[in-house]
């Protein structure tokens, strides 16, 4: 017989509150997720690099015309808070500080990952699309590629696509503006 282990969910507000309390310090490295707080690998430098390269790149390309956020949290339900690496946001005068963004204020989610690529495709991108974000993408260091996730359905993206070395992409909310493999991973083709 199988023992079954019996794990305690959190809310937003019990997360909240282990924060306003100290059971988590403003230092530690996690995200509410599924009601589980999980903690958050280190930020290696080929992380931090493609991370700064693609906000410095969103700024000039697409500047007011979206609020780049950049590692803080989103909130998805009542028992999701994750913070992923990137989001470009519907822009808001009050730059959110009313509440935080949700699924509908969402252009496109980005997680930049070595490490934890198996976690990020199997649980993060399922847990964009329930909440119904329409597109993520999903940066693989190691393969040095590109997946993008789109058409979002209750138990995962409906569709992916895969861009490597010399692939010319767009962003779904900004057709108009293609970046290349070369543009957002920053190495020579």
């Amino acid at each position: 017989m199988v023992a079954q282990i019996a794990r305690r969910r959190f809310s937003i507000d019990e997360y909240h509150q282990m924060v306003a309390t100290g059971i988590i310090s403003s230092i530690d490295r996690v995200e509410l997720i599924n009601g589980e707080v999980i903690e958050m690998s280190p930020i290696g430098r080929k992380h931090a690099a493609t991370v700064a390269r693609l906000d410095k790149l969103w700024q000039q390309r697409l500047g007011n015309r979206v609020l780049i956020w950049v590692q803080n949290p989103v909130y998805l339900s009542n028992t999701s808070e994750p913070q992923p690496d990137l989001a470009l946001l519907k822009p808001r005068d009050d730059f959110y500080i009313s509440a935080l963004p949700t699924p509908q204020d969402i252009l496109l989610v980005v997680e930049v990952a070595d490490s934890t690529i198996s976690y990020d495709r199997e649980v993060k991108m399922a847990l964009y699309s329930a909440a119904g974000i329409t597109e993520a993408w999903l940066f693989d260091l190691n393969k040095q590629s590109i997946e993008a996730y789109t058409k979002p359905g209750k138990i995962g993206y409906k569709q992916i696509r895969r861009f490597e070395q010399g692939d010319i992409f767009a962003i779904l909310a900004f057709p108009d503006f293609s970046f290349s493999w070369t543009d957002v991973f920053g190495l020579e083709a």
